[in-house]
Parts: structure tokens; C-alpha cells; sequence
């Protein structure tokens, strides 16, 4: 991403959130605020007919991954968690619709991409929530740890973490440096997405990655980590997360359907959530 832009791959992931919201499976993820924060750059419902197969599978995954992101954010919620951080919001709109009036939000983003969302929300005629702080952060250059203190996050209390559609963005020594951070205080818990190699994928899975990755790539925001989930776990566990659930993309689906999970596959997309219980 350049310096001076915002993200591209933001706004795609946004306008897929919102165009999910004319859908006959919108009730997966509802979201009131997808259409309005993209002002006229927002998708209409006629875009649907325009969608394919690939298309549709990465838009519902989308959907998923923030249907059971906020799942489990009620579940810390209800054990007493009241910091939540976002990172690498985009345009992602649950600081809009916190429905925990003691939950403090803290939206972590490189900064031209928060800037631009900013704009958004107040060009929408939206105001910006009273219990959200926006914390500019270039994971690369700067210390997550440093700005979000400097931004009242209370280091020694636990906090949980949404982190969407960052990580296979950044080198394994920056996504590393982030969850040891979160691992140091009992009770923290993120949850986000990675991706397999293509090694690992299924005939579907190394298809949809070529096609993906080569379209990131066109707009300078490469896809340049990717895991195992064996030992991505193992690494885990080694920095103190103790409980550990990792989804593959069939897993997420059959289980926000309540069905049985289909024939057995790898498109190599998963939901991983870690927690240091004690």
C-alpha cells in the first residue's frame, strides 16, 4: 500500500460487506451500516447478478469471518473482557454498531487508510462513536504496543482482537511480534484469518489462491505469509495461548448452517482463535 493511499483491498473487502447485505444469505451477517459508509462507491443490488461462484465463496467467507469474530467477542463480553481492538479495521463498521456501552474500542490502521475512513463516516453524515479511539499504526515501522498504551489501552487487562484480512499481508516476524504482544496478559484472545500454501490446497483452493493473490498483487498489496495449520498451532501454543480453535472455510460454513460439513476439501482459507486463559 502506498504511504499516501488508503487500501484497495479495504475498500473491496468493504464493498463485498456491503453487496452481502442484498443477499439472500445476508441474515449470516447483518450489517446496517456497510452500504452507508461507502457513500457512492457503494454496490447496488443489481451487482449480485454480476457475481460468480468464486466471487460469491469469498464474499460469504468474508461474512463469516465477521459473524463469528463478533460470536465470540459476546462470549469474552460475558466473562468480563471490556477492550476490544480491531486491527487493521478498514472500513469495518462495529465501532457503529457496538451494542456493549462499556466496551472501549480501539481501531488500529495504517494510517492514509484510517484517514480515508474517517472521511467515510463523516461524509456518510455518521458520527464517530464515543467509545472508539483511532490509533494510526504502521505495522512495519511502528510499535503496536507503544501507540495503543499512548491511546489509553490498559496494557495489564486483558483485551480481545479482531484481526481480518491483515495477515497474510505482513511478514511472519511483524504477525509474530503482534500475537506474542497479545499473549503476554492472561485472558486476551484474538481471533483472525490466514491462509495455506498452495502446496496444501486442493485442486479449487490453488485455483482460488492464484486468482486472488494475483489480483492483491496488481494493487501493490501482496500476499506474503502464509501458514500450516499444524505449525501455526505449535507456534502458538509456544507463546502462551493455551486454547486454541482453527477453522477451515467448509468448517465455518457448516457450522453457521448447522449442517454437517461437506466433502472433505482444502480451499485453504481458515478463522483461527487463540487465548491465553491463565
Amino acid at each position: 500500500m502506498e504511504n499516501a493511499t488508503p487500501s484497495r483491498t479495504a475498500l473491496g473487502v468493504a464493498r463485498m460487506r456491503a453487496l452481502h447485505q442484498f443477499s439472500p444469505e445476508a441474515g449470516l451477517f447483518r450489517d446496517p451500516y456497510a452500504i452507508a459508509i461507502l457513500g457512492e462507491a457503494a454496490p447496488a443490488a443489481q451487482d449480485l447478478e454480476q457475481e460468480d461462484e468464486r466471487n460469491q465463496r469469498m464474499r460469504l467467507f468474508v461474512a463469516a469471518r465477521s459473524r463469528l469474530a463478533e460470536d465470540r467477542l459476546a462470549a469474552a463480553v460475558r466473562r468480563g473482557i471490556r477492550q476490544l481492538v480491531v486491527l487493521g479495521a478498514g472500513l469495518d463498521t462495529f465501532s457503529l454498531r457496538n451494542p456493549y456501552p462499556d466496551l472501549g474500542v480501539f481501531e488500529v490502521d495504517h494510517p492514509a487508510t484510517q484517514a480515508w475512513k474517517r472521511k467515510c463516516i463523516a461524509d456518510s453524515g455518521l458520527a464517530e462513536p464515543p467509545t472508539t479511539r483511532f490509533v494510526p499504526v504502521d505495522f512495519e515501522r511502528q510499535s503496536l504496543s507503544a501507540e495503543l498504551a499512548a491511546a489509553g489501552l490498559r496494557s495489564t487487562e486483558p483485551a480481545f482482537f479482531i484481526w481480518l484480512g491483515v495477515v497474510p499481508y505482513l511478514t511472519k516476524e511483524a504477525i509474530f511480534d503482534t500475537l506474542s504482544w497479545i499473549a503476554r496478559v492472561a485472558g486476551s484472545e484474538v481471533v483472525f484469518d490466514y491462509s495455506e500454501p498452495a502446496e496444501n490446497r486442493d485442486a479449487a483452493g490453488q485455483a482460488a489462491l492464484a486468482f486472488y493473490a494475483a489480483r492483491v498483487a496488481s494493487v501493490g498489496e501482496p500476499w506474503i505469509s502464509f501458514f500450516v495449520p499444524g505449525d501455526l498451532a505449535k507456534s502458538l501454543t509456544g507463546l502462551g495461548f493455551d486454547e486454541i480453535e482453527d477453522l477451515e472455510s467448509s468448517d465455518i460454513f457448516a457450522r453457521l448452517a448447522r449442517a454437517p460439513r461437506p466433502v472433505a476439501s482444502n480451499s485453504g482459507g481458515h478463522l483461527i482463535r487463540a487465548r491465553r486463559s491463565g
